[in-house]
């Protein structure tokens, strides 16, 4: 018998194992091209043979609670490239026509093709090229765009400003970035987005539907008309008009009052929670950050030093002062630890051993209503005292300072309030746990007795400090703040309209509030006083590193507030040298309607006040 041949026998299987794998690849380069590379070969003879053009919805507009125009749209134009229409273009010629350089194309072609920045890119589709063109530049463009094939125009609008203020309330309007495209498909590379303020917080209502209209091509890509007369076009749905809270001309006296200064003017309507104006100072004309310049402008805000696009108002966190006072009373009364006809000494201060926290020259001893009114250290030291020490009460000191800390959380401190503004800071409010750790176990309320009077670790945002003295005219509760007032067709959020209660009895609200009319009428807020309502007051004057911030918190009438308000200059010195008659102001302007021609005099005056701020202060 003949010997088998194994190598011959081998080879065979070798090659049809070749042949068969072959054939598998082959298969499957099939299967792609059919049912997957097939998507792709339907999308470019659609786009041969149709442009989807998108129909920008109008931008809501924005107006004050009076009806005034504040924000509104200006018809503008984009230019669209397809790049793959676009090959073989004279780059030479469309620059020139343009007004730009042939660097500049070359940079945005690349940025186009970009993956990061252009997330979704075809080269079949429309891309953004060059954004918002004025009137003039349009017409100029469209009449040499017959020379530039695979370029269209897209219409869209750009934000207008009607006046040169609220620039932290109102924001502004950007291109999307990567991160806005990831996060909703609504947009695409070229779109706009509220970057700022309610432009930001209220985007979607803002923004509207897109549509779209579906143009037939020829083969040379010229335009036809409407695909079957634009059977199948969707038209844009505006977007939603606001209606906010705020009232422009106390907003306007805000910013004028604290020109040259730093700080925050809140002004809020205690019996709904709107805010009618919210100051921060140093601000900027919004009309500046429209168009095509809105990026240099920018750049040149957020390099300033005094950092204007920063919303001091709930963005910067602070030390409240003596305003934060009126908390402690609240407290110290509920929780027992005094009553109004408590008395504590102040000989010039708070002194226990070797500590001492000084105050100012008055009567001593004194009970509450008058430790208000002249704002006394002292007194507030000794009550927080006695709580933190009370183990009778409390067992100990960590259940003490948590039984202070939840106190302080009901009366909005500690978290951010919900105001319907992005950014907005929580502040400072420090618990047991907090301390043990800090200080290792070893502390007592001698430790921390500057809390007491709104200094050590508190911290509070102006709006915090507003809300509080909106909370004591309302005699123990707040409505969360807020920007708008109204959003067309729908109803407001309904955390906006909800009450929010405190710890402490309404009782114990009207001893406080006699104490603040009392600072007012004799006290440290002498010069809020008027014989056209009663106005009640506390003033602050927050420690620092360098000059003391000034700070006032109020609100008038006493009975049936329309108003209240919070004023914080930073190193102002004395609440009584800039917090307390600029928040006077504030009150005089929006009860009345107007200034009195006096009261314009000192309106004036503080406006031509300018605060120098070294670089270690800003």
């Amino acid at each position: 018998m003949k010997e088998k041949d194994y190598k011959l026998e081998r080879r065979k299987y070798v090659l049809g194992g070749a042949a068969v794998l072959i054939a598998v690849i082959y298969l499957i380069r099939l299967f792609f091209l059919q049912l997957k590379g097939g998507e792709n070969y339907i999308a470019q003879a659609d786009n041969n043979a149709f442009l989807h053009s998108v129909q920008f919805p109008a931008r809501g507009s924005i107006t004050d609670r009076n009806g005034k125009l504040l924000v509104y749209n200006q018809p503008a134009y984009d230019i669209m490239v397809v790049m793959k229409e676009q090959e073989g273009v004279d780059t030479m010629a469309l620059c020139k026509c343009l007004g730009i350089d042939t660097a500049w194309y070359n940079r945005r072609m690349v940025e186009i093709k970009d993956p990061y920045r252009n997330p979704g890119y075809s080269r079949y589709t429309q891309q953004l090229f060059m954004s918002q063109l004025s009137a003039e530049e349009f017409s100029g463009f469209q009449e040499r765009l017959f020379r530039f094939p695979g370029f269209y125009i897209q219409k869209r609008s750009i934000r207008q400003y009607s006046y040169p203020n609220a620039a932290h309330i109102l924001g502004d309007v950007g291109e999307v970035n990567p991160a806005d495209i990831e996060a909703d498909s609504y947009y695409r590379s070229g779109d706009y987005i509220g970057k700022l303020g309610v432009e930001r917080s209220y985007e979607k209502e803002l923004r509207g539907e897109k549509g779209v209209e579906i143009l037939l091509r020829d083969a040379r890509g010229r335009i036809k008309g409407k695909y079957q007369g634009g059977k199948f076009d969707k038209a844009p749905v505006p977007g939603r008009n606001l209606t906010l809270s705020i009232d422009h001309e106390l907003q306007a006296l805000g910013e004028r009052l604290m020109t040259g200064k730093l700080g925050s003017i809140v002004a809020i309507e205690p019996s709904t929670g709107e805010i009618l104006c919210m100051v921060s100072s140093p601000t900027y004309d919004p009309r500046t950050m429209v168009g095509r310049q809105r990026g240099k402008r920018n750049k040149e805000l957020s390099q300033d030093p005094m950092k204007p696009l920063l919303n001091r108002a709930i963005t910067g966190t602070f030390p409240p002062g003596s305003t934060f006072k009126t908390t402690q009373a609240l407290t110290f009364l509920q929780e027992g630890i005094i009553t109004p006809g408590t008395a504590f000494p102040c000989s010039r201060g708070f002194h226990y051993g070797r500590l001492t926290v000084g105050c100012h020259g008055h009567g001593s001893p004194l009970p509450l209503v008058p430790a208000i009114g002249t704002s006394c250290n002292g007194y507030f030291c000794w009550g927080l005292y006695h709580m933190l020490g009370s183990r009778s009460k409390y067992g100990n000191t960590i259940t003490a300072m948590n039984r202070w800390r939840d106190y302080m959380v009901s009366m909005g401190f500690g978290y951010p309030l919900g105001v319907d503004m992005p950014g907005e800071k929580r502040g400072m409010i420090p618990n047991g746990e907090y301390y043990d750790k800090h200080y290792k176990g070893s502390w007592n309320g001698l430790t921390v007795i500057s809390i007491a009077i709104g200094q050590g670790e508190v911290t509070a945002t102006p709006l915090q400090i507003a809300n509080l003295a909106s909370t004591i005219a309302n005699r123990g509760y707040f409505i969360t703040p807020h920007i708008v007032k109204q959003v067309q067709g729908v109803p407001l959020a309904k955390e906006y309209s909800e009450k929010h209660y405190t710890m402490v009895d309404q009782r114990h609200y009207e001893t406080v509030v006699t104490g603040m009319r009392k600072a007012v009428l004799d006290g440290t807020c002498r010069s809020a006083n008027t014989p056209m309502y009663e106005v009640c007051g506390k003033t602050g004057t927050a420690q620092n590193r360098g000059h003391d911030h000034s700070v006032f918190m109020g609100f008038a009438p006493r009975e049936q507030p329309k108003i209240a308000v919070a004023v914080y200059v930073e190193n102002g010195g004395w609440g009584a040298t800039y917090g307390v008659p600029l928040g006077a102001l504030i009150m005089e302007q929006y009860i009345n309607g107007r200034l009195s021609e006096a009261s314009q005099k000192k309106a004036d005056e503080f406006a031509a006040k300018r605060i120098s701020y070294g670089s270690s202060q800003r």
